[in-house]
């Protein structure tokens, strides 16, 4: 009876062992700049290409799978975060300083739109159109070499101002930021 009770607990000891997660798919990640002394923070989960390039933004790829379609949560897991210390002028919209979610228009693969949204702490999948603060046009770019983690930049462009930058895959979406 010791043996089997003994084999018993090594089985549940092996299988909680195996059963560990590894490295999450999507891991957090946090971009913050700090523009004429206001913090700028964008929190969000960068999901991987791993091995999907050309299977992500096309009509039958990756991204069409989901509800909101042609709605992209910009992001994986829970939605992306948007916080300012300040009002900003992001790409001719004016966002006063809060918290915010941000999505990605993607009707247009090539031209991509940034939704800046007012409902937070959803998850991703969740977005209500009627809770949208506005809609700005990115500049699109093909980066340099295919970006295998999704990736948030804020980059200083002078003392007021910074360019936000979302990057994955072979498509890189741009907006001006300004302090207001």
């Amino acid at each position: 009876m010791k043996s089997l009770l003994l084999c018993a607990g090594v089985l549940i000891a092996a299988t909680a062992m195996l059963a560990q997660p590894g490295p999450p798919k999507s891991p957090a990640a946090t971009e913050t700049a700090t523009i004429a002394g206001k913090a700028i923070t964008i929190t969000y989960n960068s999901p991987r290409v791993n091995g999907r390039a050309g299977k992500i933004f096309s009509k039958d790829g990756l991204i069409s799978k989901d509800p909101n379609y042609p709605i992209w949560r910009a992001g994986a897991n829970s939605a992306t975060k948007l916080h300012t210390d300040a009002d900003l002028d992001l790409g001719g919209l004016t966002v006063p300083k809060g918290d915010y979610t941000l999505y990605v228009d993607l009707s247009d693969p090539d031209n991509w739109v940034l939704i800046v949204n007012k409902q937070v702490g959803q998850w991703g999948l969740t977005y209500d159109k009627a809770k949208d603060l506005g809609r700005v046009k990115m500049t699109m770019e093909k980066p340099v070499a295919p970006v295998e983690n999704l990736a948030y930049t804020l980059k200083s462009t002078g003392a007021n101002a910074a360019k936000l930058s979302l990057a994955w895959e072979n498509f890189c979406g741009t907006v001006p930021v300004a302090i207001k």
